[in-house]
């Protein structure tokens, strides 16, 4: 499994981005898809998961601001993110979760996002 990610970027607060990862390899539709991020200093934290069924989670500080969505046509998993603010300034990375033959996520190679004030 493979997931390039694109969309990353200089943006002030306030403004838009949307990350896109595309999947190659072993996943499909019912597979789980997530963006998680990692700050300076600062442990990687989950920002948002797409179930195989569509459901979404969504860390507190992103509620409201950013959406997840999937293609599963595509099999591109996109982070819209809308009112950035500086403390969303972090390495974003997709993930995709495999269950065969046990349980493994996979991990794209990060996009950073800057958000300036």
């Amino acid at each position: 499994v493979q997931l390039q990610a694109s969309g990353g970027g200089l943006v002030q607060a306030g403004g838009s981005l949307r990350l896109s990862c595309e999947a190659s390899g072993s996943i499909s539709s019912s597979n789980a898809m997530g963006w998680y991020r990692q700050a300076p200093g600062k442990e990687r934290e989950l920002v948002a998961r797409i179930g195989g069924f569509g459901n979404t989670v969504y860390a507190d500080s992103v509620k409201g601001r950013f959406t997840i969505s999937r293609d599963n046509a595509k099999n591109t998993v996109y982070l819209q993110m809308n009112s950035l603010k500086p403390e969303d300034t972090a390495v974003y990375y997709c993930t995709a979760d495999g269950y065969i033959p046990t349980f493994r996520r996979y991990w794209g190679q990060g996009t950073l996002v800057t958000v300036s004030s």
